[in-house]
């Protein structure tokens, strides 16, 4: 997660350029650190093969592979794909302590990673929907 040694360019644009360029929903979540309903999202509950993307900036973040049931809800993985960038923030929000999984090329809020997921790794990366755009891998 942070300091993975990724040399991306960083990508920063206004407000309104984010704004233009996501949907309300998106924007909320991503540009704010909001949270979509649980079970409301479109990609909680799928199951193709492919790879799931920064909704903001396209970068590859995680793969089907690593995508498992939770019950939570939200899409949820238990590893990243190798050097995606991301980074993690304390957030000690809502009473609670949780870390923040962040894109560490746009900023784009994208969720919480806990550590109560399954092996190898035994993290759960519980990743907003309307944060990812899903990408089905080439045959």
């Amino acid at each position: 997660m942070a300091g993975t040694g990724n040399t991306l360019e960083k990508i920063v644009k206004t407000d309104a350029q984010w704004r233009a360029q996501l949907t309300p929903e998106q924007y909320q979540v991503t540009r704010r650190g909001g949270t979509e309903c649980a079970f409301t999202g479109a990609l909680w509950d799928d199951h193709r093969d492919g790879t799931f993307r920064c909704i903001c900036c396209g970068e590859p973040l995680f793969d089907s592979g690593t995508k498992f049931e939770s019950g939570t809800g939200w899409p949820s993985f238990f590893q990243p794909i190798p050097g995606a960038p991301l980074e993690s923030i304390e957030d000690l929000s809502h009473g609670m302590r949780r870390i923040e999984v962040r894109c560490g090329r746009c900023d784009a809020h994208l969720g919480h990673v806990f550590p109560d997921g399954p092996r190898p790794t035994g993290l759960r990366f519980c990743i907003n929907s309307v944060a990812l755009q899903f990408e089905p891998r080439k045959a």
